[in-house]
C-alpha cells in the first residue's frame, strides 16, 4: 500500500508504504531528508518486513518518508502535518518511531501534540490498560544506562556493535585486534561507536557530513561523541590532538576489518565499492548497500551483514518492550539482544564461509519463513 502526500504549507512531499500487515499492525520509522523518494521508502518498508519476520515478531513492516531538509526551521511543522494526514494508519495500524532526520523525542512531541501520547500509539491503544502500557514503554525508553545515556537511544547501536563483535568472534580475533570505520555518528552510528570502543575495538575512523576523522592508533570515541551537535556533526574546533581531517568519502576506503555505514541509504554503490578495504560490511543504516555494489563486494570476498539483521536491535527491542518480554532494566535488554545477535551473525557468516551463500540470501530465507501467528496479538 503506497500513499503520497503533499504538505499544503511548504509543498514538501511525504510517503507511507505498508509492505505487510500481520495482526493488523505494521512497524517502521519515519525519516526526513531532502531527496527522499517513494522508491526509497518502498525499499525501507520491504526491509522492515524482512526485519520483523527474521526476528519472529508477530507484526508486519512499513515505512514513512518525507522529502524535506530536517535542519529547516519548518521541519517540525512538516512532520506534524504529515502525521496528522496519516492519522488513520497511525491511529490503528502503523507503529512508527525515529529514523534518519527524525529523532525519537521529536516524533514523540508531535504525537503528544496530536493527542496520541507516543509514537507506538497504534500498539499501545490495543492494550487492556493503555495508560499503564504507555508508562511501561516510557520507563523502558528512558531507562538510564552508563554514562547518562538512555536505553531507547543506544539499544540500536548496541545491536550493531554486537554484530561487529560477532564477526570478530567468527574470525577468532579479539576485539583489541580488530579495527573499524564508521560512516555516520548519529544515534545508530554513535551508539555503535561507543559500545565498540567499550568492548576494546579500535575505531580508527568516523565520518559525519563535514568529513572523516581519522587516527590510525584509534580515536578517542567518548571525546568525539561529546563534540556532536543534535545532527550528529562534530565540532572541529575542539578535536583531540592527533586526529586527521579527511574528505567525508575517505571513510569508505579506510583499511579496517569492519566498515559500518550508519548514515544514509545507498551509501555503497558500484562507483565506490572498489574503494572498500574492509573484510566485512555491517549495515547500520537501512539499505546502505545497493544490490549491484553488494554483488561486486561478494565477488571480491567481502560479505555484507544486511540491515534487517545488523541494525534490527532498536525495532526488535521496541516490540519486546511492547510485548512485555523485556522491562526497564537495561541488563535484561542487553543480554537478550546480544545473545540473539551473536547467534544470527554466526549463522550468516558460517554459511558464507562454508557454502559461499551471502548473508543476505540466508537472511531472506529466514524472512520468507516467519514464525506463524497462532494467536491474536496481545499487548500487555
Amino acid at each position: 500500500m503506497r500513499l503520497q502526500w503533499t504538505d499544503p504549507v511548504t509543498g514538501a512531499t511525504g510517503y507511507l508504504v505498508v509492505h505487510t500487515l500481520r495482526a493488523g499492525i505494521a512497524t517502521g520509522g519515519t525519516r526526513m531528508r531532502a531527496g527522499c523518494t517513494m522508491t526509497e521508502v518502498e525499499d525501507l518498508a520491504r526491509g522492515m518486513a524482512n526485519k520483523t519476520a527474521t526476528f519472529d515478531l508477530p507484526i508486519g513492516g512499513a515505512k514513512g518518508g518525507i522529502d524535506f531538509d530536517p535542519k529547516d526551521p519548518a521541519a517540525a511543522g512538516v512532520l506534524e502535518r504529515f502525521c496528522e494526514a496519516m492519522r488513520p494508519w497511525i491511529d490503528a495500524h502503523w507503529v512508527t518511531a525515529e529514523d534518519l532526520g527524525v529523532p525519537q523525542h521529536l516524533i514523540d512531541e508531535v504525537f503528544e501534540r496530536l493527542g496520541m501520547g507516543q509514537s507506538y500509539h497504534a500498539a499501545i491503544r490495543r492494550a487492556d490498560d493503555p495508560v499503564a502500557t504507555l508508562e511501561r514503554v516510557r520507563r523502558g525508553l528512558n531507562a538510564e544506562v552508563d554514562h547518562g545515556f538512555l536505553l531507547g537511544d543506544v539499544i540500536g547501536g548496541y545491536g550493531v556493535a554486537h554484530a561487529c563483535l560477532a564477526a570478530a568472534v567468527h574470525w577468532g580475533q579479539t576485539p583489541a585486534e580488530t579495527t573499524v570505520a564508521i560512516q555516520g555518528i548519529g544515534t545508530m552510528g554513535g551508539g555503535a561507536a561507543w559500545y565498540l570502543h567499550e568492548a576494546g575495538m579500535t575505531v580508527v575512523a568516523v565520518a559525519d557530513a563535514a568529513g572523516t576523522l581519522y587516527d590510525p592508533n584509534g580515536l578517542d570515541v567518548p571525546a568525539i561523541l561529546d563534540l556532536r551537535d543534535g545532527y550528529g556533526e562534530v565540532d572541529r574546533s575542539r578535536l583531540p590532538e592527533g586526529v586527521q581531517q579527511l574528505h567525508r568519502n575517505d571513510v569508505m576506503a579506510t583499511e579496517v576489518d569492519i566498515l559500518v555505514p550508519a548514515a544514509i541509504s545507498y551509501a555503497i554503490t558500484p562507483d565506490n565499492s572498489f574503494d572498500v578495504r574492509a573484510r566485512v560490511v555491517v549495515e547500520a543504516a537501512n539499505a546502505a548497500t545497493t544490490p549491484e555494489a553488494e554483488a561486486m563486494l561478494a565477488a571480491r570476498g567481502v560479505p555484507v551483514l544486511p540491515d534487517f539483521v545488523a541494525n534490527a536491535g532498536a525495532a526488535v527491542w521496541a516490540w519486546w518492550l511492547l510485548l512485555g518480554e523485556v522491562d526497564d532494566r537495561p541488563d535484561n535488554s542487553f543480554d537478550r539482544l546480544r545473545t540473539v545477535m551473536h547467534a544470527k551473525v554466526a549463522t550468516l557468516l558460517g554459511r558464507w564461509a562454508e557454502e559461499g551463500v551471502t548473508p543476505r540470501e540466508t537472511g531472506h530465507a529466514w524472512a520468507a519463513d516467519p514464525a506463524p501467528s497462532l494467536a491474536p496479538l496481545v499487548i500487555p
